[in-house]
């Protein structure tokens, strides 16, 4: 059988307002009208409509059950119950019986739903054949023999209307949470994927990049490769310690691993410095900075070298400021190169200028990246500064 895995603590703030009313209709009953042999078939039915959550089906089956075996325990005794709501039911159980329904309804499989209320609806329709008659019993000197047949099924029906309906709104409820979990998980999962994508797009092949650069530099320039070789361990052991940084991320053991570090500055001297380029570097930081905020600034820098290195031919010199202006940091890396006559290195996947543009708009700032009227290429991104 279903079973809906609810802990014991939240099925007790989730029906105890329900298992209070139930007890106080229980109580009610045994202050006005005496009748103790209906209690244990009323007591078992309340505890089962409060534990219906966690196996719905199985607990309409068993109130069924307590049903009948507690008509079967009037007529043994020959005692009526208190006045009846509905059918033989009293007023908690009614109640109770409403509940499953209700639950059953909400939670259970289509054809276990439809099973589950009509065992219960038809329990609760033989309980009046069974159980001695209260208004025969207590009435029959009036001459009044209790609401009629039509009058029993129209209230039935409108009780069993008002459970089902709960039920089904209930069920909607639910499905449509589940669907907007579903969404939000999703969300998350491609969220991360994009992210992971940046990384790897602004780190690994950054270093990557100067890689297969310094090897062809190598390889064309007889007796490079002593100068070389050197720059190409130094970017491999670099790709190899930010690719260990994300793996530490993605199994959970670092939260945060940002490449920056509490000065941002020094940390764009670092990047300028590796790149290996003509850069005339500019800039004019706060001592503190955000820190989503320095390292998005150091991955657009880091990029955009890239970039240049990789997309331009005959570069001179590469402008590269970082400087905050009016509550904003201002970052703007242009170059005087040409474009390149054959494909790039790795070729060319237009991730780069994606992957900035969203650490920029995810930041709440702007991006613009284009070619410069005087030739050459430049990136600008304007990301604001915030609280520090």
């Amino acid at each position: 059988m279903e079973s809906t895995n609810l802990g014991w603590r939240t099925l007790a703030r989730r029906q105890w307002p329900l298992a209070c009313a139930l007890l106080f209709f229980i109580g009610t009953e045994a202050l006005a009208v005496i009748q103790w042999w209906q209690l244990p078939g009323a007591l078992v039915l309340a505890g089962l409509a409060v534990l219906a959550p966690r196996r719905p089906f199985d607990a309409a089956l068993c109130a069924a059950t307590a049903l009948l075996a507690g008509s079967a325990l009037l007529r043994l005794v020959d005692e009526a119950p208190t006045v009846p709501l509905v059918s033989g039911l009293t007023l908690s159980e009614g109640a109770a019986v409403m509940a499953l329904v209700a639950v059953v309804v909400r939670q259970a499989p289509v054809w276990r739903a439809v099973l589950g209320a009509t065992i219960l609806v038809g329990a609760a329709g033989v309980t009046q054949l069974i159980r001695p008659s209260y208004w025969e019993r207590y009435y029959a000197d009036l001459n009044y023999a209790g609401p009629s047949l039509g009058q029993q099924l129209f209230g039935g029906a409108v009780l069993l209307v008002l459970s089902v309906g709960t039920g089904l709104y209930f069920r909607a409820r639910d499905r449509e949470r589940a669907t907007l979990v579903r969404s939000e998980v999703a969300a998350a999962q491609h969220a991360e994927r994009m992210a992971l994508a940046r990384e790897l797009h602004d780190v690994v092949a950054h270093y990557v990049t100067g890689i297969v650069v310094h090897a062809q530099a190598a390889q064309a320039v007889p007796g490079a490769a002593q100068e070389v070789l050197p720059v190409i361990a130094r970017s491999g052991n670099e790709a190899l310690t930010a690719m260990r940084r994300l793996v530490g991320t993605l199994r959970g053991s670092e939260t945060d691993a940002p490449a920056a570090t509490s000065d941002l500055a020094d940390d764009v001297r670092q990047v300028v410095a590796q790149s290996g380029q003509p850069v005339r570097l500019h800039l004019d930081l706060p001592t503190g900075v955000p820190p989503a905020l320095g390292r998005s600034v150091l991955r657009l820098v880091q990029e955009s070298l890239t970039n240049a290195r990789k997309h331009a031919e005959g570069v001179s010199a590469v402008d590269v400021s970082v400087a905050v202006v009016a509550e904003s940091v201002r970052v703007v890396v242009a170059d005087d190169g040409r474009p390149p006559k054959a494909a790039p290195v790795g070729g060319s996947g237009g991730f780069g200028l994606v992957g900035m543009r969203e650490r920029v708009e995810l930041l709440g700032g702007t991006f613009t990246a284009g070619r410069r009227p005087a030739g050459g290429w430049e990136v600008r991104a304007e990301l604001p500064l915030g609280e520090r």
